[in-house]
């Protein structure tokens, strides 16, 4: 099972990207709650070099009390994960499948919602 929906943004940068993928998000009705810097990040904290990586956590609001109201402890899985990476060809962008990431809480209720978060993000990256 994929447990991300990804897109390569040939030839364009990763602060290009963010900006496309921040403005999708937030007219699929997402904002973003986390920012990870994940390139400085290590350079900080172990010295280690890479190429350019960012988590943005995204969430829906409509959607997360939803969730949250059908399973309380699924805010531990939440906010949904989107990653941006810089590769040789452009900028790779991976979202969380939020069906797959749901699996393991057995509730066909949260798994209907999953579906619906799993759609909207999938247009996000696919409008980015």
């Amino acid at each position: 099972m994929n447990y991300t929906h990804d897109r390569l943004l040939k030839g364009i940068s990763i602060d290009d990207a963010e900006a496309r993928l921040r403005a999708s998000l937030s007219d699929a009705g997402f904002g973003v709650l986390t920012e990870i810097d994940v390139k400085e990040t290590m350079k900080k904290k172990i010295g280690a070099e890479m190429d350019g990586y960012r988590i943005l956590g995204a969430c829906n609001p409509k959607m997360a009390y939803e969730a949250i109201g059908i399973e309380p402890r699924v805010g531990a899985m939440l906010p949904c994960n989107v990653i941006l990476r810089e590769t040789d060809d452009g900028t790779e962008i991976s979202a969380i499948d939020p069906v797959a990431s749901m699996t393991a809480i057995d509730n066909d209720d949260l798994h209907t919602v999953a579906g619906q978060v799993r759609d909207m993000l999938v247009g996000a990256v696919d409008a980015a």
